[in-house]
Parts: C-alpha cells; sequence; structure tokens
C-alpha cells in the first residue's frame, strides 16, 4: 500500500462538500457560509460563484454547461443559468432526511442521495453506539433526467453519499455510507439502473465523497477518520492519505489530474460546527490520473 500525507492549502471553511475540478479550478460546497465557492489548484483566489441560502451540497454540470446543484435542506436540486438560479427538481418525497451528493452523467441524468434520517440528533440522544446497535433507516438514490424529472428511485440504500459514474458511462457506483460499502449498478442508455451489486464491502470504512482514477480505483474519504483510501473492485486498499483532520470528500484534479483535493474538519456534526469556520481544504501529488465522473 502506498502511503500519503496531504497539506492544508486553504483554512476558513465551515463544512466542505461535493469537490470538483471543473474548467481549471476546485469548485465545491461550503454547507454554512451557503454557497457554491471555487479556487485555483493552489487554494488561493477563492470566488464565491453561487450563494444557496438553504445548504449547498452535491454538484455537477449538464451537457450544456448549466450548473446543477443540491440545496440539502429543502430537498431540491437547483439549476444555475448564468446568474440566473431556478428549481430543477423537487425530490423530497425520496428522501429520510436531507439531499445529499450527486453525480451527474455526460447525457444530463444525475443521481442524487440523500442522509435517510437526521444523522446529527440520533448520535446527540444515542451516542455512536445506539447508532450501530441496529440498522438505521434506509433511503433512495434518486434519478432524475435532463429536465429533473424523477424517472426512477432506488430503495432500501443505506446513506447514499459520494457517487461515481465509469468512463464508458455504463457503471454508477455509490458509496452506502452506513453499510460501509461501495455498490454498483449498470446504466441504461435512458438513464436508469439496474443489477445492484456489492463493488467493495470494507470494514468499518464510512464511505463518503469519491472519485475514480485512471486504473479504476476509487479514492475515497473515511468520514471516521483522518483518511482517504484508494480502494480496488473487490475491497482491497491500495493507498492511503493522512489528513490534518477528518476527511469528508476528495477529488482528483489539477493541471495534471493527480492532485488529490480533500475536504477536512473536525466533525460533521451541525451542532458543533455550523458556528465555526474550521474546515480546510488539503491536498497531495499521487500517481494515477483523474478518470471518470465527477
Amino acid at each position: 500500500m502506498t502511503t500519503y500525507t496531504s497539506r492544508v492549502i486553504r483554512e476558513g471553511l465551515s463544512f466542505g462538500e461535493a469537490p470538483r475540478w471543473h474548467d481549471g479550478r476546485l469548485w465545491f460546497s461550503d454547507f454554512y457560509r451557503h454557497g457554491v465557492f471555487s479556487v485555483e489548484a493552489d487554494g488561493s483566489d477563492e470566488r464565491l460563484e453561487h450563494v444557496v441560502d438553504t445548504q449547498p451540497s452535491g454538484l455537477g454540470w449538464l451537457p450544456n454547461g448549466d450548473l446543477v446543484c443540491v440545496s440539502s435542506t429543502d430537498h431540491r436540486v437547483l439549476r444555475f443559468r448564468g446568474n440566473a438560479r431556478e428549481e430543477f427538481a423537487d425530490i423530497s418525497e425520496y428522501c429520510g432526511f436531507w439531499a445529499n451528493d450527486m453525480v451527474v452523467s455526460s447525457t444530463g441524468y444525475s443521481y442524487v442521495g440523500n442522509f435517510g434520517f437526521d444523522l446529527d440528533t440520533m448520535l446527540a440522544e444515542e451516542g455512536a453506539k445506539g447508532l450501530f446497535a441496529s440498522p438505521p433507516p434506509t433511503t433512495n438514490v434518486v434519478v432524475l433526467n435532463q429536465d429533473g424529472k424523477v424517472i426512477q428511485h432506488v430503495a432500501d440504500m443505506a446513506f447514499p453519499n459520494g457517487s461515481v459514474i465509469t468512463p464508458d458511462g455504463a457503471t454508477l457506483i455509490v458509496g452506502e455510507t452506513m453499510a460501509f460499502r461501495l455498490s454498483a449498478f449498470d446504466v441504461h442508455s435512458d438513464g436508469t439502473l439496474s443489477n445492484r451489486r456489492v463493488w467493495a464491502q470494507l470494514d468499518f470504512v464510512a464511505t463518503d465523497g469519491m472519485c475514480l482514477d485512471a486504473e479504476g480505483q476509487i479514492w475515497l474519504a473515511n468520514a471516521l477518520t483522518n483518511k482517504c483510501l484508494r480502494v480496488k473492485e473487490g475491497g482491497e486498499i491500495t493507498g492511503e492519505v493522512t489528513t490534518s483532520q477528518t476527511a469528508f470528500a476528495c477529488m482528483l484534479g489539477g493541471e495534471n489530474g493527480t492532485t488529490l483535493f480533500i475536504m477536512t474538519s473536525p466533525s460533521s456534526n451541525r451542532f458543533e460546527i455550523a458556528d465555526k469556520t474550521l474546515g480546510k481544504l488539503e491536498s497531495v501529488i499521487v500517481t494515477q490520473t483523474h478518470a471518470g465522473l465527477p
């Protein structure tokens, strides 16, 4: 296994989420600064791209270049046409709690997850021991077409979180945070999903934001530790990055596609961090370049 240590390139975030390399810059959502931001590869020149009052999360781009962004607390997906903002989809019917991360295919289909239950309140009332005493409620992955219409929902997902699409567009892989696994689906030409299967079952790894590399392996944040892991299909861990605090999402980008950007924070618990700016952006150079989506 290859090991790395990241370096902090930007401080002062509240809770960074959904890092994406786009148009030569790193884009990301910041929950409690209520905006979509972009920065240069070295963490400098931060720009507020869009305000999302409710709470931004997953990001993606439609084939025409419009940005779509998950509006977490009101269970919507927003679409930005230049500076104009409109509702792209309302997925509240399919959400157990906050809407969360997503990935958008090259043909414009969106795959959106959600928490399924109020994790922070459950932790406050029962603690981690209570949380893992029995399986928490499951929820749906919601599939949207190019116009934002719900065309499918996949049930019984255990906190569907970070997700990737392979370069050929044929496979969607979704992290199920509460099941410590990555699940794969076949993607059909109409955007719908079938043939659910386990891509990797991991040992106490709370799979969070992730990306694919050119060898078909997945870099993912383990939301229980200050680690990002590189995982092969089947579950072998082939790489590890140690971060300064807990890792919650990662993305390959930079000029050569080999810079792994990592969003970190002391916690994801809103009762502990919503009024603070302790989040960080960290990075490290790895061997394999970015592949697939996001």
